[in-house]
């Protein structure tokens, strides 16, 4: 399949979308495990193992790190950046951000950090390639 960079750029908001709720399936069996307790869920948090913390902490993250990346996605694919590296970047960011929860949950910080940077640095340069084509 030959997608276009600007097919690959909306893909790749829809797949980071799917992404922020891959950690909370985690999340949700350890709290399967410990008794849910619906008049109170986020007292159980305390409760829950530590991988399980750090799947609701990813959780977080996929939140906070979505929205700088579907902007700078939109922007790309509104200002027509139609380059490899627009491309590479969103990939980069998806795969990166398939990565970081397995990373966090698995506690390993150095990977977990390097993907986060990656995902960054994927933002980074979609705004940049964005802000270079309305020069």
């Amino acid at each position: 399949m030959n997608l276009s960079v600007s097919a690959i750029l909306l893909y790749s908001i829809l797949a980071a979308f799917i992404l922020i709720y891959i950690p909370f399936m985690v999340v949700g069996y350890a709290r399967l495990q410990v008794g849910y307790d619906m008049s109170a869920p986020r007292e159980m948090f305390d409760r829950l193992p530590a991988y399980a913390k750090r799947a609701s902490w990813a959780h977080q993250n996929a939140f906070e790190t979505f929205m700088p990346f579907a902007a700078s996605a939109i922007l790309a694919y509104v200002t027509g950046v139609n380059s490899n590296l627009a491309a590479g970047a969103a990939i980069a960011f998806v795969v990166a951000r398939s990565l970081y929860p397995v990373f966090y949950i698995s506690n390993i910080s150095i990977a977990r950090s390097l993907m986060f940077g990656i995902g960054s640095l994927s933002t980074f340069t979609l705004f940049v390639l964005s802000i270079l084509k309305i020069q």
